[in-house]
């Protein structure tokens, strides 16, 4: 498995380009697509039925689509190990990408 890069990243802005770069397979961008449009699904189920299980839920779908995408396909360690805040940012900001066309699925 791929190491994590050394340089250390205290800006978003620098830290987007490698979190592309540790996501250049389709089926690990693909995976993690599926487990955010969970995300919201769940999010949204939790906001209109209450129940706090959607809250596991959406954690499970989440993490679980995108490590099996980055330890299976990728194959390198997921940046949230290293980088939890950046990288969720960076999800969020690559499934955007996605839907506008900027980075292929």
């Amino acid at each position: 498995m791929a190491g994590m890069s050394a340089t250390r990243y205290t800006r978003f802005a620098d830290f987007y380009p490698f979190y592309l770069g540790e996501h250049s397979n389709t089926t690990c961008r693909r995976l993690h697509f599926i487990g955010s449009t969970l995300v919201l699904a769940c999010l949204f189920e939790l906001v209109t039925t209450g129940a706090l299980v959607w809250l596991l839920y959406s954690l499970l779908c989440g993490y679980g689509f995108a490590w099996v995408g980055h330890f299976f396909f990728e194959k390198n360690r997921p940046a949230t190990f290293k980088y939890p805040i950046y990288s969720l940012m960076g999800d969020w900001l690559m499934y955007a990408d996605i839907w506008r066309g900027r980075i292929k699925f």
